[in-house]
């Protein structure tokens, strides 16, 4: 494709040498070390009960901080990275009129579009490494846990769920940057459909449960009332990406979970199943529990920038 690896080498040297994105990766490395080191300081007083887990390294990006654990802060903040990276990325140039004279040289429109989202999702890797490396890195130090081999790859299955989970949000910063031709109209669109998806689909969902099965004190004593209340409510809440990556993450970065869902009934049978078999899931058999979610990421993913792609294509740039 001409024109490709020349747009995303201009856009990774853009994203590289900006203060927006030492600002940023510094941000979010020092919270991510407070947290890592709050933890790391928490397992380190109680060493004796890290003995007995199979999985003592993953407890770095599981165990809370002061407030909140690595993979809680990347579901909440991460896609800040990605709407940072992309909320201006087609209409800075089309406002400085470099738009005009770049889609004029021997370069395809869609190596620009192509090249400005590939150079944002090499950007979001190489943040994500770095700190999923320094902080395990950390961890070794502080607390003295080397990783298996296990380990390492539920590490790796859990970054490319949160570069999966970053670039939805880039695609959708970039979407808004091709329809919105003000830099401010963009950023605010971006992070208003940020919080909505974010943090008002969890309560519209609690509320769509309440209206079509009520669990008051009246009927606090009928389990199928309660059950049917919490699967509606789990139901709704996946149309959030932040659950979706939430609970995917959760299974793999915690072997002991067993299942995405938060109340599940047992008969006579299961229960008896259940207390015999303890054991942690394999990673593949995490994988397959959390195979819905990873692939609705990836497609919401896949078709955002694909929407983005095809508007950008249509759309007339003038001088």
């Amino acid at each position: 494709m001409s024109g490709l690896f020349a747009v995303f080498k201009k856009e990774l040297c853009d994203h590289f040498s900006s203060y927006r994105f030492v600002i940023l990766f510094a941000l979010i490395a020092m919270v991510s070390f407070i947290t890592s080191y709050m933890a790391g300081i928490h397992m380190k007083e109680n060493l004796e009960a890290l003995a007995k887990t199979r999985f003592p390294f993953l407890m770095l990006f599981s165990s809370p901080g002061a407030l909140f654990s690595m993979i809680q802060f990347v579901a909440f903040f991460g896609p800040l990275i990605g709407l940072i990276l992309g909320f201006d990325s087609i209409n800075r140039e089309r406002a400085q009129g470099t738009l005009v004279k770049l889609v004029s040289q021997p370069i395809y429109r869609d190596a620009v579009i192509n090249g400005k989202f590939l150079a944002g999702v090499a950007t979001i890797s190489v943040l994500l490494t770095s700190i999923v490396l320094v902080i395990s890195g950390f961890g070794l130090a502080l607390v003295g846990v080397v990783p298996g081999i296990e380990e390492i790859w539920r590490l790796l299955v859990y970054l490319l769920i949160s570069i999966f989970y970053i670039s939805f949000w880039l695609g959708i910063s970039i979407l808004f940057s091709i329809f919105f031709k003000g830099i401010a109209t963009s950023a605010l669109a971006s992070v208003a459909l940020w919080i909505f998806l974010s943090f008002f689909i969890s309560l519209g969902a609690e509320v769509a449960a309440n209206a079509v099965a009520p669990a008051d004190s009246q009927n606090q004593t009928k389990p199928e009332i309660i059950v049917k209340n919490m699967r509606i409510k789990e139901t709704v809440s996946l149309i959030s990406p932040m659950v979706l990556y939430s609970k995917a993450t959760e299974i793999i970065i915690d072997p002991m979970r067993k299942t995405t869902g938060s109340i599940i009934m047992m008969g006579p049978m299961e229960e008896l199943l259940s207390s015999r078999f303890q054991n942690p899931l394999t990673l593949g058999q995490s994988m397959i529990v959390v195979f819905p979610h990873m692939t609705a990421l990836i497609a919401i993913t896949l078709i955002c920038f694909a929407i983005s792609y095809l508007v950008f294509l249509k759309q007339e740039i003038r001088t």
